[in-house]
């Protein structure tokens, strides 16, 4: 659960890297956010908690009251009821039954005058011995009716020898649609049972009564044994009794004095809170009194709903100026975190520029003294006679040392995307099937190699040479970083690259359709500071004299010069997935195809006897390059600038190819040279050499149209077959500028 809550709260930005800045300075507005929404609701259920227990606390005390009410009511009632059986006791005190039967009018005229100014009675008895009613206030002749089965008189007659006896609700016998409850007591005549007194009740002045308590509520006088004699509000079809099992009876009999109940109510079953309080002088009696339970919630929300009419607007007013504040934060920190990609981004060029100036001060001069050792290493090794083993040993490690240090420089001038790229129309998937057994044979045995080629691939134009390079740099790195073995995986596919995923990442690259290559391994993966800083140029994690830093370096301009992008996926523990993105090839035009172009063999050394024109500033170079020119049967004139090289070409008719450095001293460079050369002799064939050059015949990283270079440093082979390409106006049989 606590992992849980951690990367929800991560993931909402309560929880975030001190170090992650876009998060620190939105953190406080999400907690405000959070907070304007959290604490008025935290707020809200409190007070609605102490007021639900409030409204209850106030009901209660209105029942207290109205208990009070109702208790002293039934209690002034009863003591007039009390006087008035008293009076009949008093009026009839030693008068026999016959007596009373002879006197019936005088009696009844008696008795009718009590009940006429005492409201709250309805009639008063007398009952003989019999059972039979001997005189009445409101009957007058009274008629012959059986009241023996009455419970009030069999009560005194069977068991009560005296006191008062309150009777359930009844039915009267004497008149219609007439019920009360009565309050009866035992009559006696010398000492003998004489029959029953009896005060007349209306229900309905309690009922009455009681509609005038203070709303909302309900009364009730009642019995100890759950007989209802008045109630309100009441219904035809409300219970008579309670039930044994009722919460008043349950209450009575654990505190018979007073207390609070809730439950269910006998009148219509819903639920209300009761308090109940026996009468003093009639311990049988109880009165309660109650309010429905919903009517106390329904209060409670309608105090709750008016604290939200107030409330809401204010919370939602602060939680909106909280999340227009957030956006607002939210644009201002993409705002600086764009501007900061564009600083590192500005950082990193500013990085590649003084590295790009850097390779080209030293570029031009290393590649020429590279070109003159590489040259007269192979010059020398074919003119070895012999058993010369020990030589061509020493010989051999000192062309692999050149070759080595032609590498670094080359990989500098990608990085700064100053190498001059030669633009091929490429199939990516029949590229990596031909590197399959290369890769296969670099990165060992332990590695196993597994390819996923998507069906339909777009081509693209990059430099096939340089492509193939990266692959197997990235394949070199993902073999370092898995020591004990494991898995490479080269994948392709067709890609869209949208304006969204395009403004996350700034780099300079335009949304659409790009070809993806993928190379994958199950290695150590990279932390995030050592993924920040992998393409800058000689980092590297490896230990000293194992890597030069420059790998990714290289990768990473080729892809800027190719308009394309690249992506480290990566994490320590988890493996690294670097994915290059190169633009879909439109329209394939003039493009040749760099398959077809590998598919052709290279042909053995070439000769001719042809008239070459050689413009080379550096003097060792240009021996290198017309003695190997010369040994092939051409004949070479020399010249060691531009102007001198157009005095030669004016002088010797027979010349038929322009072989030149592209950076000449002088003030007019080797493409000035090459134009004004074919503008005297159009049919001039020219071969450009360079070891860096920037806006000549590059531009934007590619070779012009119209241009042929060999790159240096060079050797003699691949001199050979590219004036021999030239001079017979056929396809290149080999990569120009590649040492064989």
């Amino acid at each position: 659960m606590r992992q849980l809550f951690r990367r929800l709260a991560r993931k909402s930005g309560l929880l975030h890297d001190p170090s992650d800045p876009a998060r620190s300075a939105a953190r406080p507005l999400r907690v405000l956010l959070i907070c304007s929404v959290v604490l008025p609701v935290t707020l809200y259920a409190v007070a609605a908690a102490f007021s639900y227990h409030q409204h209850f606390e106030e009901a209660n005390d209105r029942l207290r009251r109205n208990l009070a009410i109702v208790h002293e009511h039934a209690q002034k009632v009863f003591e007039t009821f009390e006087f008035a059986a008293r009076y009949l006791d008093e009026m009839t005190e030693g008068v026999s039954q016959e007596e009373l039967r002879t006197n019936e009018k005088l009696y009844s005229d008696r008795m009718r005058y009590m009940t006429s100014s005492l409201p709250q009675l309805r009639d008063l008895w007398i009952i003989g011995a019999d059972g039979f009613p001997i005189v009445s206030a409101t009957v007058y002749p009274m008629p012959k009716i059986d009241l023996s089965d009455r419970s009030y008189f069999k009560a005194h007659r069977d068991t009560l020898a005296g006191g008062v006896f309150v009777t359930e609700v009844l039915d009267a016998r004497a008149a219609a649609n007439t019920r009360f409850f009565a309050l009866s007591r035992r009559r006696s005549v010398n000492g003998r049972f004489a029959g029953v007194t009896i005060v007349s009740i209306a229900p309905e002045y309690f009922t009455e009564f009681y509609s005038k308590l203070p709303p909302p509520g309900s009364a009730t006088l009642l019995r100890a044994d759950g007989a209802v004699l008045a109630r309100f509000p009441d219904s035809p079809g409300a219970q008579a009794r309670l039930r044994p099992e009722a919460p008043f009876m349950t209450a009575v009999k654990a505190q018979p004095k007073t207390g609070f109940l809730s439950g269910p109510a006998a009148v219509d079953g819903r639920v209300r809170i009761f308090t109940y309080q026996q009468l003093e002088k009639l311990p049988d009696v109880y009165v309660t009194v109650g309010v429905e339970r919903a009517e106390v919630i329904r209060a409670w929300l309608r105090a709750m709903s008016s604290h939200l009419i107030f409330g809401f607007p204010a919370t939602l007013a602060l939680v909106a100026l909280s999340f227009i504040a957030l956006r607002r934060t939210d644009r201002l920190q993409q705002e600086v975190n764009r501007r900061e990609a564009t600083e590192q981004a500005l950082r990193q060029a500013q990085k590649m520029e003084a590295v790009g100036r850097l390779s080209g001060g030293i570029a031009h001069d290393f590649n020429n003294m590279l070109t003159v050792i590489i040259g007269n290493i192979d010059m020398a090794s074919r003119r070895l006679t012999g058993d010369n083993t020990r030589i061509e040993r020493l010989l051999d490690s000192a062309r692999q040392a050149s070759e080595r240090a032609a590498t670094l420089v080359q990989r500098l001038l990608a990085f700064s995307r100053q190498h001059p790229q030669e633009v091929k129309a490429v199939d990516i998937n029949r590229l990596v099937q031909s590197m399959s057994e290369l890769l296969r044979r670099t990165i060992g045995e332990t590695v196993t190699v597994e390819t996923v080629l998507a069906g339909g691939l777009w081509k693209v134009a990059v430099d096939g040479n340089q492509l193939e390079n990266a692959i197997l740099n990235l394949a070199v790195n993902a073999r370092d970083a898995m020591p004990e073995g494991g898995r490479l995986t080269i994948e392709t596919s067709n890609s869209y690259l949208d304006e969204a995923y395009v403004a996350s990442n700034s780099d300079g690259f335009t949304p659409g359709q790009y070809v993806l290559l993928a190379v994958t391994d199950s290695g150590t993966g990279m932390s995030r500071e050592v993924r920040d800083r992998a393409f800058e140029p000689f980092f590297t994690t490896k230990p000293t004299g194992m890597g030069t830093g420059l790998g990714l370096s290289m990768v990473y301009g080729f892809l800027k010069q190719s308009n394309g992008h690249i992506k480290i996926y990566s994490a320590a523990g988890e493996g690294t997935s670097i994915k290059l993105y190169f633009p879909k090839l439109a329209e394939q035009r003039e493009l040749v195809d760099w398959s077809d172009e590998r598919a052709t063999r290279p042909a053995p050394m070439p000769r001719g006897a042809e008239t070459i024109l050689l413009v080379e500033d550096d003097p060792e170079v240009r021996k290198f390059a017309s003695e190997a020119l010369r040994e092939q049967g051409y004949t070479v004139q020399v010249a060691p600038d531009a102007l001198s090289g157009l005095a030669v070409l004016e002088s010797d008719p027979k010349i038929v190819m322009l072989f030149t450095d592209v950076v000449l001293p002088g003030g007019m460079n080797g493409r000035q040279l090459a134009d004004e050369a074919r503008r005297r002799r159009p049919d001039l064939k020219v071969l450009f050499a360079t070891g860096y050059t920037r806006n000549a015949i590059i531009h934007q990283g590619r070779l012009d149209a119209d241009v042929e270079l060999l790159n240096k440093p060079f050797t003699a082979d691949a001199m050979a077959r590219k004036v021999r390409q030239i001079l017979d106006g056929k396809p290149d049989p080999a990569p120009s500028g590649r040492m064989d």
